[in-house]
């Protein structure tokens, strides 16, 4: 080495550090690697893009966000998670909030949401909402989802019931 001139001595470390000192293992580490990639993003961790308003303003337009699909594995949705819900496969998405469980009667009044007719704190709503009326009775397996953003009129708001199998997963990251 110390007769070897600067520039080969350099290219030498770099090499050592991009394909380590045995390639054929680093070849291995690689394909591991991208293995184990492929199988997190195919099973487990699901990217979605944000399409719409509805949302706002805890998830924008245009964001990308990450949904785990095992976070319901071992337990069910909860009153507040954000979730995935599918619609028409899995390439069409909601990014909804659930605010109702099974067997509860969901329904809006005066902008407040009441679950079997009892006002619920929602402190992530930011705009002023006014709906009213649209009482349902969830099934024994139904989850009513909606989005944040309240202050667009109910009628071009995506929301309702859905069944359980629709829930993909909850949001993992909150992407910018």
């Amino acid at each position: 080495m110390a007769g070897e001139s600067i520039p080969r001595l350099a290219l030498k470390w770099v090499l050592i550090i991009t394909i380590g000192r045995r390639p054929k293992w680093t070849l291995v580490r690689l394909g591991v690697l991208i293995v184990l990639t492929f199988l997190t993003y195919e099973f487990a961790l699901l990217p979605i893009r944000v399409t719409g308003i509805s949302m706002e303003p805890t998830y924008h337009n245009g964001s990308i966000n990450v949904i785990n699909r095992l976070s319901y594995l071992r337990k069910e949705p909860e009153r507040g998670d954000v979730v995935g819900i599918k619609m028409a496969g899995e390439h069409v998405m909601l990014l909804k909030r659930v605010v109702g469980l099974p067997g509860e009667k969901v329904s809006f009044s005066h902008g407040v949401l009441l679950i079997n007719d009892v006002a619920q704190n929602e402190p992530y709503l930011k705009f002023h909402c006014n709906w009213s009326g649209g009482e349902r009775q969830l099934g024994s397996n139904e989850y009513f989802y909606v989005g944040d953003n309240r202050s667009m009129r109910r009628e071009d708001h995506e929301m309702g019931a859905k069944d359980r199998s629709q829930i993909v997963g909850k949001v993992l990251l909150r992407g910018t």
